[in-house]
This record gives C-alpha cells, sequence and structure tokens, in this order.
C-alpha cells in the first residue's frame, strides 16, 4: 500500500509528527487506539472522518517504518 497519499509530515502540524491528511489525527493515535483495543469498526465510528484506507494507510506506515529500523 502506498501510504504516502494519507500521511503527511508538516512541522506545523501536530509538532512535526506523521498525520492523516485533512485531519489533525497522527499515526501514533491510531496505533495507540488499536494497541487499547478498539477495532476497525469502533474506530470509524468515533471518527467518522476517517476511513478504513486511512487506518490501514497508518499500519503500513508503522510496519514500513519497523522494517527500516536498524538494531545495534
Amino acid at each position: 500500500m502506498d501510504y504516502s497519499t494519507y500521511i503527511a509530515i508538516d512541522p506545523n502540524v501536530r509538532f512535526g509528527k506523521p498525520y492523516l491528511v485533512g485531519t489533525r489525527i497522527t499515526v501514533s493515535d491510531v496505533l495507540g487506539w488499536m494497541a487499547s483495543g478498539m477495532r476497525l469498526e469502533e474506530i470509524l465510528e468515533d471518527f467518522p472522518e476517517l476511513s478504513s484506507e486511512q487506518i490501514r494507510a497508518c499500519l503500513a506506515y508503522a510496519a514500513d517504518r519497523e522494517q527500516k529500523l536498524k538494531y545495534a
């Protein structure tokens, strides 16, 4: 998935954290909700401005970042 159409980084938005375009919701917000046990349907219900594609983009972004990490 090409998450770059859904995720942007702007130093003037949310302190430069990666966020979902058209919102002020960060990737870490979405990942935190999922880590706390929220299901996709619950997130979409609580945040109707989001789409399932945006949430999948957050997961793809996190997976890509994890893959690029260099471990000592």
